[in-house]
């Protein structure tokens, strides 16, 4: 390392520990101690980044995970400062500077500030319920909020740190044409991460919400943190880590099938879907996701307003909202893992279709009797596997010394970054990386037997077979 990039590293560090010094700082439960500069304390200090928890209705099955999305973005903001920090040390060449860090930073912190009540229901299911040919999403609504808090507070903020903020925030949904010619691209693989999906928002939430639902998550993210190198201006690991790399979207398809998708997280969310469709004209619910000065006031308070409400024509909505509250929830019949050759042309299965599939019974199923929801789990590349977009490389033994390939690695081996192939490293690993499950429920007790004998209808006319994950009470009846 030169004398001129010595005293560079030099000077960042003494800036980061000045910046500590001028700072506050809060006890988290994740990381520890979290430091609050002053410009982040602009936004922490105001009210839009508050009152969402961020596994939404979880807390019916997991009764822990009431930790709140402000908390997750405290935890994004401080790894991202952590890992820029890091790669800041690792790399003299980079010339990353105080405003890459305060940008990358900044992104973390608000990069879910425009998520909706109850995390992505609000978008993925209920929008779509109420507004045709819905396009909405929670990234856009960031851009927007961030621009209404910063007007709103008064925050004396550069144009040019907003405009690089957004692009971060953005990086995952449109990666390719937020920066393919952008110098130094690395910066938006750290927040979101529209190349390889490894970013700091999916280190801290799986932590987080493993913590908070007592599961454990034997993931470590704290070793790619440690170990990450740039290489031709994108983030790369350690060869040696990338069974590390294969847990990470491991235990992320994990918690969406325990936790995020559970069968009766599922049936909740379903009845606050139902309950906020009927509500919608009277609170305006969606009409208030169209403008970033109504959006902030909507959170999860909006099924006690509901609940509460004196409004004779929400009786329908409000009795949804009261069976929540005694667990007399939709009752899952159940699910049918979708076969993986008809995964590519899946049409999505209706409550109509599940009443057409009825052939008898001393009930007749309606529409409004079934409620279907498909689950999507996989390791965040749809059906293709996810390091295959991920470039690795290689600590070579120089001259008895263990080094990296910042240091001699590129007169070793012109440190090039490579890929690696599942079958170099083990045969016990997926061939497959997609699983679509459909799942029946039925909205009132006693057409629980008759939806189930229907679904198993619709199976076997649709894939030939039937698959029972679950006794359902008919099967009981039978063996009774």
């Amino acid at each position: 390392m030169g004398a001129s990039a010595k005293e560079d590293l030099v000077q960042f560090t003494d800036s980061i520990y000045q910046d500590r010094s001028l700072s506050k700082h809060v006890r988290d439960n994740v990381h520890g101690i979290i430091y609050l500069e002053p410009l982040f304390l602009k936004f922490i200090d105001t009210a839009q980044l508050r009152d969402l928890k961020q596994l939404g209705l979880a807390d019916m099955v997991y009764p822990g995970a009431v930790h709140s999305r402000f908390e997750h973005s405290l935890g994004v903001y401080w790894l991202a400062g952590e890992a820029i920090n890091k790669l800041k040390l690792y790399h003299e060449d980079l010339k990353i500077d105080s405003f890459d860090r305060t940008t990358v930073k900044l992104a973390g912190l608000l990069h879910d500030i425009g998520h909706g009540p109850f995390s992505h229901m609000f978008e993925r299911e209920f929008l779509p319920r109420v507004i045709n040919g819905c396009t909405w999403s929670h990234e856009e609504m960031s851009v927007n909020m961030i621009d209404y808090i910063v007007e709103e507070n008064n925050i004396d903020i550069d144009s040019a740190v907003l405009k690089r903020v957004k692009e971060l925030i953005l990086a995952s949904s449109n990666h390719g044409e937020q920066n393919s010619m952008t110098k130094n691209r690395f910066l938006y693989d750290i927040v979101a991460n529209g190349r390889t999906g490894i970013d700091v928002d999916k280190f801290d939430y799986m932590v987080r919400d493993s913590r908070a639902c007592g599961i454990g998550c034997s993931f470590q993210f704290e070793r790619l943190m440690e170990t990450m190198r740039v290489i031709d201006d994108e983030i790369c690991y350690r060869a040696s880590d990338y069974l590390t790399v294969h847990k990470l979207f491991a235990t992320r398809a994990d918690l969406h099938r325990t936790v995020y998708t559970h069968a009766k997280v599922k049936a909740v969310e379903l009845m606050a879907i139902d309950a906020m469709c009927l509500a919608n004209s009277a609170f305006k619910i969606a009409e208030s996701s169209q403008s970033a000065a109504e959006f902030w006031k909507l959170d999860d308070t909006i099924l006690k307003r509901i609940e509460t409400s004196d409004d004779p024509e929400l009786k329908e909505a409000k009795d949804l909202i009261h069976r929540i509250r005694r667990r007399d929830l939709y009752q899952f019949c159940n699910e049918y893992s979708v076969p993986k050759e008809n995964l590519e042309h899946f049409k999505d299965i209706t409550p109509k279709d599940i009443v057409c599939s009825q052939k008898s019974g001393s009930v007749t199923l309606k529409e409004e009797d079934v409620a279907v929801c498909t689950v999507k789990i996989d390791l965040t590349h749809g059906t293709k596997n996810p390091l295959e977009r991920i470039n690795f490389f290689k600590v070579v033994e120089f001259y008895g010394v263990w080094l990296d390939f910042y240091q001699d690695y590129e007169s070793a081996l012109n440190g090039e970054k490579f890929q690696i192939q599942d079958d170099r490293i083990s045969h016990l690993l997926p061939t497959f990386y997609q699983d679509k499950i459909v799942r029946v429920y039925a909205k009132k007790p006693e057409v629980v037997a008759a939806v189930s004998e229907a679904f198993e209808n619709y199976q076997m006319k649709t894939y030939g077979r039937t698959e029972q994950v679950h006794s359902t009470p008919k099967k009981k009846q039978r063996q009774a």
